[in-house]
């Protein structure tokens, strides 16, 4: 698996932490790893973005970013209103094979949701991974309404398809209620695929080196991590 395309199923939902812990636990295995950022948007050019969060948190990964756009709008309109030349497709697919030359693992991080528009003719990150014939991973929330965007996201990776590698939760609750235990269960159901870990909430401001420590413990084997969804599940069951 050397591109790992990295979508979720809406904004603000832990992609780019659940980001970093994939490159994390990754690195521990002894692979080197490199994150493409396709568009970054809300940000000055002075400013940090998502891919050199990743390398903060995780550590010695090459960290890459095809294009940034001042709004927080998504990709394409952030670009329009910029004035500057959107990210297509074909250049995030061409960005990721390099580096899929030059390390053992590149993980491509998107931009909310699998299908926000990237350019004016409608290029999605849906279309690169196509591109790449690379697995995509789901980032989604824990609590009520997950469920639909999960499964919502995981037909249309089929029907294009896509390898769906599985799903993460990226920001697990303290105190989880109902809706949330039960997703445990019920999230590989309507993907389709299994689920490969889950992230505590507030994981993304631990100091990197506890991050570091603790994130293969966040994550299923498949993602070179220790987690047990079996074991997950039985210890959530309210």
């Amino acid at each position: 698996m050397p591109v790992l395309v990295i979508t979720g199923t809406g904004t603000e939902i832990g992609k780019t932490v659940t980001t970093a812990a994939v490159a994390c636990a990754a690195l521990t295995a002894g692979r080197s790893v490199a994150v493409l950022k396709a568009a970054q948007t809300g940000l000055r050019p002075d400013e940090p973005g998502d891919a050199d969060e990743v390398a903060r948190l995780a550590g010695a990964v090459t960290a890459a970013e095809l294009a940034r756009y001042p709004e927080p709008l998504a990709p394409a309109t952030a670009a329009r209103r910029s004035g500057r030349a959107p990210v297509r497709p074909e250049e995030i697919a061409e960005a990721a094979a390099k580096l899929a030359t030059e390390h053992d693992l590149v993980l491509v991080e998107g931009a909310g949701g699998l299908l926000v528009r990237f350019d004016a003719a409608g290029g999605t990150l849906a279309d690169a991974a196509e591109l790449l014939a690379a697995p995509v991973l789901v980032v989604t929330s824990a609590g009520l309404g997950t469920l639909n965007t999960t499964e919502l996201t995981a037909r249309e990776l089929r029907r294009r398809g896509l390898d769906l590698a599985g799903v993460v939760i990226g920001s697990w609750p303290d105190a989880p209620d109902l809706a949330a235990c039960c997703n445990v269960a019920d999230l590989p159901v309507v993907a389709g695929a299994p689920l490969l870990g889950a992230l505590p909430a507030g994981a993304g401001a631990l100091a990197p080196a506890d991050f570091r420590a603790a994130a293969p413990g966040w994550l299923a084997p498949q993602l070179n991590g220790t987690w047990d969804a079996e074991a997950f599940g039985a210890q959530e069951t309210p």
